[in-house]
């Protein structure tokens, strides 16, 4: 290496490059890991040096160099490059490698304008003084390589247009504590903070995108899903878009649900004119969803969804298909279709389905979310009028439609409704759920808005977190961890701005979380338990149900305190009934593992004191937050021991957690032999679940002849995932990228209803449905 080179400093002045500098550096950073070389590193750095290189330029230099070196074989590099990546960031941050006084940064990011003035008035210096003395900046070293790119492109705050970072991560988690728990009592506040710090600076509870970037900052903004439903008037769809327009542009993924909206050639204005459709209306809203691009923390995106006996199903299925001119497609939104029990017997018994404007067949459309019978009845009484307007398409023809364009598109996704409000914590009669989220897990109710400001509408908010499953090492630990985080996310309902009146009239009501998890594969690992032979189900069905008993627990302690949420008389808790009272039977016949919780003494609390919360649980993917946890995200099963994201800030390569030890343990997505374990699992965590679950179906063309997955599988994953209680089903994951099957296919297979054992009183309860 030429010693000769010259280095450009931050100041503009050159001096020889200090390669003795650079080498303790390295050497640092690599104490205390394993399989590292600090030559190796050094080597692969100095032949991308030139002269007149910026010290900047330098660090990046050795950094993309650490981390080209992350592997199976030598996973420790992701901490290698994490700490000279750490490192890098304080100098940007503070022009020196130790983080000022606390205090003194938080006025000078209030001063410009950069934190939420509160902070100060809040707070004493001397309060300020013992943040200071409790956080600990050399937990910023356990973070991995991935994590420390996804703090600097997404969480810290910034200008993302000039990319200068004001602050490090240590000071990210004890403001958020901060501010959640600013309105505490001072004899109590600080125990607080400190506690909720340890348990997100440790990487025990997970944060979400929105809190993470926002919380301590002026946009008071932190929700993650927020549910929109449109009405059948344009006053209605307009003040649709327009609050898409507001939340899109807070950080917030939308959920819009559009199935009131009569099909094409409906009359309007009694017969004045024809209907257009749904298709202008669903371009409106992806131009609503477009238009923001969040602050470069998220692009706004959305999932749309619809009943599948809609008018203009056929339309809708193939919005995503490349195949089309753009006048007859809307391919950058997401949408959810919607099914429920008389969907599936119409497919079973090999019958047709009508398809029906929901304009024409008065109480239809509500009565498929809040009443299974009552749907029933008026669906066969409607299909056997003459004089209503309606399509007839076979069931077999219909379905296989609608996974064709899941499987092609991988994101057609789909919401069994009647689960969602039969195993609800919501009473269907009076709160209703009509849609989910973005990701499909969240099951709240919605009214459509009238006008913009309508304040009887009803915009459906849900604040996230998650427990990292990873850091659990006694089922115990759910009580603290339930306790810090529901009131933490409690807190921030009050504490966050509402730019709808119904979005804060309907948080106010009901004051809705969801509290996942992630690291799931690691802990199935960890334990020694698999997804596809159902030797996890006994363990997963203690842990969720001591996740969703200590959480509704800590719900009714704060309950006790603060009060009930206004709404609680519109939940079924209030009227005694538990997760564990109105979950798919059918579960049993897979797991039959004994409850462990004193679910008797929670019911009657629930029965005194009311929950603060309707709701406490959804898992969500936690693709990105699970990344600062160094955790395998959500529920999913990994794809390889060593993944690779592609981020905007490049390609990241994360190591499941304790490689070398459980290397063996792990099941790895592809494989798996089929979905059945991993839908048997999702059940059982739905059966605690009080929200929905984001799932996901996984197929390799490989393995079947011609490289096409059968659509009988297809199906019958469908009629599996409906019988085990799954409320929800998110992406279709094809491996390669190819095609899963083709409607050639579907012509020339026989659907033969007979071969599927089902009961028809107990929703497919038969066991098997093989098709």
């Amino acid at each position: 290496m030429n010693n000769n080179l010259f280095v450009t400093k931050r100041t503009g002045e050159r001096e020889s490059i200090d390669l003795e500098k650079i080498h303790k550096v390295i050497t640092w950073a690599a104490k205390g890991l394993n399989n590292v070389s600090v030559s190796q590193v050094e080597i692969k750095a100095h032949i991308q040096f030139y002269d007149g290189i910026k010290t900047a330029d330098i660090h990046e230099t050795l950094i993309r160099s650490a981390a080209d070196l992350i592997s199976t074989e030598a996973p420790d590099y992701q901490y290698l490059a994490a700490r000279l990546a750490i490192f890098h960031l304080r100098k940007k941050a503070y022009d020196q490698f130790e983080p000022p006084a606390l205090f003194e940064h938080v006025s000078n990011m209030v001063e410009m304008q950069k934190y939420d003035q509160h902070l100060l008035s809040d707070y004493t210096q001397a309060e300020f003084q013992e943040m200071d003395d409790y956080i600990d900046h050399w937990r910023d070293m356990d973070f991995s390589y991935a994590a420390v790119k996804q703090l600097e492109g997404k969480y810290l705050v910034q200008n993302r247009v000039t990319g200068e970072i004001y602050e490090s991560a240590q000071f990210l988690y004890i403001l958020v504590a901060a501010c959640l728990f600013a309105d505490y009592p001072k004899d109590s506040r600080m125990e607080y903070i400190k506690r909720f710090y340890d348990a997100t600076s440790k990487f025990k509870i997970s944060l979400p995108t929105p809190i993470m970037a926002g919380v301590r900052t002026p946009t008071r903004q932190f929700s993650s899903c927020v549910l929109i439903e449109a009405g059948d008037s344009l006053d209605s769809i307009n003040a649709t878009a327009s609050a898409i327009v507001k939340y899109v542009s807070q950080r917030a993924g939308i959920g819009v649900n559009a199935g009131r909206i009569r099909a094409l050639g409906s009359p309007i204005r009694g017969g004045e004119a024809f209907h257009t459709g749904c298709i202008p209306f669903y371009k409106y809203f992806q131009t609503a969803v477009k238009s923001c691009s969040q602050g470069g923390v998220r692009g706004g995106a959305a999932t749309l969804f619809f009943p599948l006996w809609h008018m203009e199903v056929e339309s809708l299925l193939v919005l995503k298909n490349n195949r089309g001119v753009e006048e007859n497609r809307v391919r950058h939104l997401d949408y959810g279709v919607q099914f429920n029990k008389l969907m599936y017997q119409r497919l079973i018994k090999d019958q047709h389905i009508s398809l029906f404007s929901p304009s024409d067949v008065p109480g239809l459309y509500d009565a498929f979310f809040a009443d299974q019978p009552k749907f029933e009845e008026l669906y066969v009484k409607y299909e056997q009028d003459e004089s209503i307007r309606k399509t007839q398409i076979k069931a077999v023809e219909l379905f296989s439609l609608f996974m064709q364009e899941r499987a092609s598109t991988g994101r057609i996704y789909l919401q069994n409704v009647d689960h969602c409000n039969t195993h609800s914590p919501f009473d269907p009669k009076v709160a209703p759920i009509r849609q989910s989220n973005l990701c499909l897990e969240i099951a709240l109710p919605t009214k459509p808005l009238e006008h913009v400001n309508d304040e009887n509408g009803e915009i459906a908010l849900c604040t996230l977190s998650a427990f990292n499953l990873g850091a659990i090492e006694s089922l115990d630990d759910f009580a603290e961890m339930a306790d810090l985080a529901v009131r933490a996310l409690d807190n921030l309902l009050d504490y966050q701005d509402y730019p709808v009146p119904a979005a804060y009239n309907a948080t106010m009501g009901r004051r809705t979380l969801g509290i996942g998890v992630i690291n799931f594969a690691y802990y199935l690992a960890k334990n020694g338990v698999k997804y596809s032979d159902g030797s996890a189900n006994a363990l997963i069905h203690r842990t969720f149900e001591a996740m969703q008993y200590h959480l509704m627990r800590a719900s009714c302690n704060l309950a006790k305190e603060k009060g009930a949420c206004p709404k609680f008389d519109e939940t079924t808790y209030s009227q005694g009934l538990m997760p564990i009272d109105t979950y798919k039977k059918d579960l049993d016949k897979i797991c039959n593992e004994p409850l462990h919780c004193d679910w008797d003494s929670l019911r009657a609390d629930i029965k005194q004191y009311g929950l603060r919360n309707s709701t406490l649980s959804a898992l969500m993917p936690s693709e990105t937050s699970s990344q600062i946890s160094n955790a395998t995200n959500g529920i999913e099963p990994p794809r390889g021991h060593i993944s690779v994201k592609s981020s905007k800030d490049g390609v990241l390569k994360q190591v499941v957690p304790e490689y070398e030890r459980l290397k063996d343990k792990y099941e790895l997505l592809w494989d798996l032999p089929s979905n059945d374990g991993y839908l048997q699992l999702t059940g059982i965590m739905q059966k605690f679940v009080d929200q929905t679950i984001s799932a996901n179906t996984s197929y390799d063309p490989n393995k079947y002849d011609g490289g096409k997955v059968p659509m009988k599988l297809l199906l019958k994953d469908l009629l599996t995932a409906y019988q085990l209680g799954v409320k929800t089903l998110y992406y279709h994951n094809t491996r390669d990228g190819a095609a899963d099957s083709s409607m050639q296919e579907l012509k020339s297979t026989k659907f033969v209803p007979q071969e599927v054992v089902v009961e028809e009183d107990d929703d497919c309860a038969g066991g098997a449905c093989k098709i």
